[in-house]
């Protein structure tokens, strides 16, 4: 989408138009690769933001200085009395959306609209884009061309092997399993696990911060990303012993923000 943009303005975007990147901390270090080359193959400006607890609420950093630990992820979470989970997606409203609205604001943009990378085969998705009312601090809209354009995965899927770079994760039948947060709560535990298999390390921070939380508020549901499953230690040890978990389709809900 991004490409397409600066074709269609000659490679050069107006300065009207903000390119923009959300760094969590537990994005994936090919996701930081991928944005960075994004940025220099195509001469293109990329503003990367993080969440900060201080106003103004974000920080603009490198790709270079980008946190890589989950750090503007674990200070949202130790202003909060419970951890995100897939009914209350704090995550997503802070360190995606209202960081960058508020870099918009506050460098003088009064309105704007979100240009979102969604297809033409996320009719859903699509939909919701315009029922959602997400009009923080200037947001005049949200639009998604490659929709309008009538592109599909599979359009998607053969431009990049045109390209001579692409995001250096495993991609399984047009889905990007490690793509966005790495343990996400919203994939299903059967991807957790699968990711888990391979890289046992990124499960610790998140086993961290639900320990965390029941150090403050106890063995409730709140101090789990998910009340509706094993906890990620438990997921941990299960992939340890070569057992596995599957809750079927409905335990997976990356229909998010984070994913568009």
């Amino acid at each position: 989408m991004l490409k397409h943009i600066l074709d269609a303005h000659g490679g050069t975007l107006p300065d009207d138009i903000i390119v923009s990147f959300q760094n969590t901390g537990k994005e994936m270090p090919e996701t930081l690769d991928f944005v960075r080359d994004c940025g220099e193959r195509w001469g293109v400006e990329i503003v990367w933001l993080e969440w900060q607890r201080d106003a103004p609420k974000w920080r603009q950093v490198t790709y270079e200085t980008a946190s890589r630990n989950g750090e503007p992820f674990a200070e949202l979470m130790a202003t909060r009395p419970y951890l995100p989970n897939p009914v209350a997606r704090f995550c997503t409203a802070e360190l995606k959306i209202r960081a960058m609205q508020g870099y918009m604001g506050d460098h003088g943009f009064k309105g704007w609209v979100n240009v979102v990378g969604l297809r033409a085969d996320e009719p859903h998705r699509v939909a919701r884009l315009k029922t959602t009312n997400e009009n923080r601090r200037g947001m005049d809209g949200r639009e998604s061309p490659l929709a309008h354009a009538g592109v599909t995965k599979r359009d998607v899927a053969r431009w990049w092997t045109e390209q001579n770079f692409d995001l250096a994760l495993p991609n399984v039948n047009g889905t990007t399993p490690m793509g966005n947060c790495d343990l996400c709560y919203l994939k299903g535990a059967s991807t957790i696990s699968g990711i888990i298999a391979m890289r046992p390390e990124l499960a610790r921070w998140w086993i961290d911060q639900e320990a965390l939380a029941r150090g403050k508020i106890g063995v409730a549901r709140a101090a789990f990303f998910r009340s509706d499953r094993p906890s990620y230690a438990q997921m941990l040890d299960a992939v340890e012993r070569q057992e596995a978990f599957d809750f079927g389709d409905a335990d997976a809900l990356g229909d998010c923000y984070c994913t568009d």
